[in-house]
């Protein structure tokens, strides 16, 4: 969910106040780290901030990180939302474990609330992952594959929800292998303003059915060395999953699907903060006829966070390739202030021919504000362009990936 906050860009005049602190010589913020909320603690007491730089003893304490905004996007219109994350650790040398979870209503009447968790037992020993969420959300769709134009876009309306869980068991180090059930369930579904004396690619797909539901087991592989995923300063993520919607399970027909996530982050030094990330992401229909809604799309993924630039479902098709190359890089000596600039890249299978046919790139830059230093949660404000004219703002608490 991408949406432009006036509370995120006053965040930024905010910052004002602590520029002219630090030409007074407020050691204390000139020399350690420090987070908004150390920023907007000494700008109440003028005292100074109460708190330390060194986390807690107890590295298992739950850190909640939250932000209110009210914002404005393409897709959605005006909009409403408190989003927020927990990160703790099982144990001291067990991997960050994340909560995330937002609730947002928009002038369009749309409700969407996701909660996703990332959770790692002691030792590291087991991977437990949930992706649910609700949505009542008319979005708009633009037919498939990468030939349309913003002007083919019009809105069709539905609800659903969705219920991914899966578990995974240590193999190796670093090293996971499980399975998990994945059911989405789509209804309501109409289209709204469809173009008129013309067939679309949602009615010669599917036939515009009332309803649509996917069910089927996942088989999963992970690799993941990061330490920390809101804020990865170093180490790889590879993420595999298979998931075989069998009509044993409810499905109307047998399709299956593969997603493959690589993310790679090289720190340029041990004295630099500086991080070049680096993602990868594969979105597959292997077999059958996959539900309109759950085909491979810009922003589909559970982040919705793919395609900067684009807004989200822009593209859509059977088969997806995603690369893009993000340099973040520090501001201010504190760590207060962060920038990005990024580049991406996806192609879309045509429907007809069933192959790769265009590459549509997208690129930008962004500030990173920190929200919660003991976490490493950022606020990611990003301006985002893509072809056509297309362009927007983009909006994360936390990392893009």
């Amino acid at each position: 969910m991408k949406v432009v906050s006036a509370l995120f860009l006053l965040l930024w005049v905010a910052c004002a106040p602590f520029a002219a602190c630090a030409q007074k010589d407020i050691h204390a913020f000139t020399d350690r780290h420090i987070d908004l909320i150390d920023l907007v603690g000494h700008l109440i007491h003028k005292n100074g901030v109460q708190r330390t730089d060194s986390p807690s003893k107890d590295p298992t304490k739950l850190r909640i990180s939250g932000v209110p905004a009210a914002g404005y996007t393409l897709q959605t219109g005006f909009a409403g939302l408190v989003t927020a994350n927990g990160a703790f650790k099982t144990e001291a040398n067990a991997n960050t474990s994340i909560i995330t979870t937002s609730l947002t209503y928009t002038a369009r009447k749309q409700i969407i609330f996701p909660l996703l968790s990332n959770i790692w037992t002691k030792d590291n020993k087991y991977n437990f992952s949930s992706d649910w969420r609700y949505v009542k959300f008319p979005s708009y769709t633009y037919g498939l594959g990468g030939y349309t134009a913003l002007l083919d876009g019009y809105l069709i309306d539905y609800s659903g929800f969705r219920l991914h869980q899966s578990m995974l068991r240590k193999i190796s180090k670093n090293m996971y292998a499980g399975i998990g059930y994945n059911i989405d369930y789509f209804y309501n579904i109409k289209e709204l303003d469809p173009p008129a004396n013309r067939q679309t690619d949602l009615q010669k797909y599917d036939s515009v059915q009332p309803t649509e539901f996917a069910s089927g087991l996942t088989f999963n592989f992970l690799y993941d060395d990061r330490k920390n995923a809101i804020n990865a300063d170093g180490g790889n993520f590879i993420n595999v999953v298979y998931r075989p919607n069998l009509k044993v399970f409810g499905n109307e027909g047998t399709w299956r699907s593969l997603v493959v996530d690589v993310r790679k982050y090289f720190k340029f030094s041990k004295s630099s903060e500086n991080v070049l990330a680096l993602w990868n992401y594969e979105w597959l229909t292997l077999s059958g006829t996959a539900p309109y809604l759950l085909l491979p799309n810009t922003g589909g993924d559970p982040y919705s966070n793919t395609g900067r630039g684009y807004i989200q479902g822009r593209y859509r098709s059977p088969n997806m390739a995603y690369l893009e190359a993000e340099y973040r890089f520090k501001l201010t000596h504190n760590g207060l202030i962060g920038g990005v600039v990024f580049a991406n890249a996806q192609s879309f299978t045509e429907f007809a021919s069933r192959k790769f046919e265009t590459i549509t790139p997208g690129w930008g830059a962004g500030v990173r504000i920190k929200l919660n230093k003991y976490s490493r949660t950022n606020i990611a404000i990003d301006y985002g362009y893509g072809l056509g004219g297309s362009q927007g703002l983009f909006v994360n608490l936390g990392e893009v990936f």
